[in-house]
């Protein structure tokens, strides 16, 4: 799926009526520094680079003058994050800040929900992924019904302390609600897979500005926007990881079903406590991992295998996986899948039979159901009964207990990094 660059995603928000900061991209130190000449006031300087912790990591930067732009934007351009090299940043205004929320469009494939899924909460920025999720309101949306004021206002007042601080949100629930339903009709228009603002701020001024963006738009919609000049549809580009440029190859080399891998984590070693992160099925698997990173489970990757791939396509998705430093894996089959899934059992078992042969204790948990879920279930069993490692298998009768397969993994995660590796 294509992710449009933040600036990329802004001009859609713009255009929309949201409102965004002043500014714009930046291939070399000379037009950082016209950019913020232009604008005269301090700015950001962001490294445009597609991760996750970029302020964290020093990627970006709040300077005072055009000069400083230019030094800052010339010591960033060429570094790397992640892997990722950096080759433009974003010049953008500084923003007084006072408070800054989460708001966002994301489909859910799951069989429950089937459609897009409008997400708020009042505490937005910097490890929003933390967030417990009773702190985001959700609102599955009807796509044949319109989303209106009234939805999008008892969404927010659901999430927010409205009665106590009435004083403060009182003012700001209408142009909140705008914004949302603002973003919903960009999310419909260009047929988004996603489509998110993080943070959506609240101004010392009393403006809402979407500070940053996320917007990902799906592949077989393309054709009918060819106004964004879409050109990689695989959203992998040179930039990306040695590991995501094979499973890309691998793809080219065989497109039956669907092997998507994203690495998340690259700086890390065996001990860290990060997990091979395996999903079958798009939106559940979306869904499973936002309920493992709300248990403070570290993924090192993201991996989709769906659409009935073929065992080969499968077993190397679960070799690239075992080519990090994990210290655990979970195959999250999520959903009830029409998909053969025997094909995953015997790929599973091939690659964990090779991984896992010298690693007593090595966490791993299976979800697998759909068609031929007891076959594939017997397969697994029988195939991994040998191995040292700690194997737990679930069935369909485990597709909503995610929650409790998160913590049986964060459990089986601490005892192998406490425990004796060694077996004994």
């Amino acid at each position: 799926m294509p992710k449009l660059n933040e600036y990329e995603g802004k001009r859609l928000l713009k255009k929309a009526g949201i409102l965004i900061p002043e500014g714009d991209v930046a291939f070399t130190p000379e037009k950082a520094y016209k950019i913020a000449k232009k604008i005269n006031k301090p700015v950001v300087i962001k490294s445009l680079v597609g991760t996750t912790g970029r302020f964290k990591a020093g990627f970006i930067k709040f300077v005072d003058d055009a000069g400083e732009a230019k030094k800052v934007t010339k010591n960033l351009l060429g570094k790397t994050i992640k892997g990722l090299k950096v080759k433009k940043v974003l010049v953008e205004e500084k923003l007084s800040i006072e408070k800054e929320f989460y708001a966002g469009i994301v489909v859910n494939n799951s069989c429950k929900v089937k459609g897009p899924v409008l997400m708020f909460s009042a505490k937005g920025g910097i490890d929003f992924e933390q967030l417990p999720k009773e702190k985001v309101a959700t609102l599955n949306i009807d796509i044949l019904d319109e989303l209106t004021v009234d939805d999008v206002k008892r969404l927010i007042i659901s999430k927010i302390e409205f009665i106590r601080d009435v004083d403060f949100w009182s003012p700001l629930i209408n142009p909140l609600s705008g914004t949302l339903r603002q973003l919903y009709q960009i999310f419909k228009k260009y047929d988004c897979q996603s489509a998110e603002i993080n943070p959506l701020v609240l101004t010392k001024e009393g403006k809402i500005y979407a500070a940053d963006c996320k917007i990902i738009i799906d592949n077989a919609s393309i054709f009918r926007h060819l106004e964004l000049n879409i050109e990689n549809t695989d959203d992998i580009d040179s930039s990306s990881t040695k590991l995501e440029q094979i499973a890309l190859e691998m793809e080219k080399e065989d497109y039956r079903g669907t092997g998507f891998f994203v690495q998340l984590a690259k700086d890390f070693k065996e001990g860290d406590g990060y997990i091979g992160f395996h999903t079958i099925g798009g939106g559940a698997g979306i869904v499973a991992s936002d309920i493992f990173v709300g248990k403070g489970i570290k993924r090192a990757n993201y991996v989709d295998t769906s659409g009935n791939p073929p065992a080969s396509k499968i077993y190397r998705m679960i070799k690239l996986i075992f080519s990090q430093p994990i210290d655990g894996y979970a195959l999250m089959g999520a959903v009830i899948a029409n998909q053969e899934q025997w094909h995953h059992a015997h790929a599973i078992v091939r690659a964990l039979k090779e991984e896992l042969k010298d690693k007593p204790n090595f966490p791993v948990i299976i979800l697998i159901a759909g068609n031929k879920e007891k076959e594939s279930i017997e397969i697994l069993k029988q195939g991994l009964k040998k191995l040292p490692a700690r194997i737990e298998i679930y069935g369909p009768d485990y597709v909503y207990k995610l929650d409790f397969l998160a913590e049986r993994m964060k459990k089986l995660i601490k005892e192998y990094r406490e425990g004796d590796k060694n077996g004994n």
